[in-house]
């Protein structure tokens, strides 16, 4: 038997998760989706059979698990029409930032489960953080599995806390790759490469060195000294980096994603 799932937003992290749950057997008629915003309920019916509610109806109370895709400002104003229909259901939450005791209190429930994915979700191969309230049960944490996996891989985490740490990793991790893939491109281009050729090679390299790290029983440092000998032009670009700080200021520049994180949480958890 396949859960009856709801979800209160249509965004792009709801639609990744429901692909995946497509992919996995679940029935499209099994999918409700709450999607305020005429044109993105429209594409959810075209691209996924769901059904697509404009607003929080008793229908929800067919709802084995609630997942919340809502932007963290609007969490707890959307949560007020949910919640009297969604109290028997487990809640997953990937709004980042909101903390599970604020969604206790919004949602009268303790079987909430708080997720932090990131984008690559959307073609499967996601990172999730997950953190389990008291209340949530063996059986429910499995069933969160079950559903994460279809986006990628997911890691439990025993203190709330750890989840900022995630945010600031893997959460925000696709766009600090994304920034230096920019800045390979464009020295590339500077060295008198097309845009294809320079866009081939920094993807293709950040492609094959990741799944170089993955299949490795070896750390990413010996790795790293691996391709890097001294006095060659590896050794030259490292050198430069190392004078620059990088590793220094990129650990800071994470550092300000977490802070964000328990920013967040504050800044919209009342």
């Amino acid at each position: 038997m396949h859960p009856h799932i709801a979800f209160i937003g249509g965004g792009n992290m709801a639609s990744a998760l429901i692909g995946g749950l497509l992919q996995q057997g679940t029935p499209a008629h099994q999918i409700q989706v709450v999607e305020p915003f005429d044109e993105a309920r429209t594409r959810l019916q075209s691209q996924f059979g769901v059904v697509s509610l404009a607003s929080a109806t008793a229908a929800l109370a067919q709802a084995n698990l609630v997942i919340w895709a809502v932007k963290p400002q609007v969490f707890k104003e959307a949560a007020a029409p949910v919640a009297p229909h969604t109290r028997q259901a487990l809640h997953l939450s990937v709004a980042a930032g909101i903390r599970s005791d604020s969604m206790a209190v919004w949602l009268d429930t303790q079987r909430i489960v708080r997720a932090m994915p990131n984008t690559p979700a959307l073609v499967g191969l996601g990172q999730t953080g997950l953190f389990a309230r008291s209340g949530v049960s063996n059986e429910d944490r499995s069933l969160i599995e079950t559903v994460i996996r279809s986006t990628g891989e997911c890691l439990w985490v025993s203190a709330e806390p750890l989840l900022d740490a995630v945010t600031a990793l893997s959460g925000s991790g696709p766009a600090y790759v994304f920034f230096f893939i920019e800045a390979m491109c464009r020295a590339g281009e500077a060295m008198g490469l097309s845009a294809e050729q320079a866009h081939q090679l920094a993807v293709g390299t950040f492609v094959g060195a990741a799944a170089l790290a993955r299949s490795s029983t070896e750390s990413p440092a010996v790795l790293r000294q691996r391709v890097t000998s001294k006095g060659g032009t590896t050794y030259a670009a490292i050198s430069a980096m190392e004078q620059a700080q990088m590793g220094t200021l990129f650990e800071k520049a994470l550092e300000a994603a977490r802070a964000r994180a328990v920013e967040l949480g504050d800044e919209f958890g009342h």
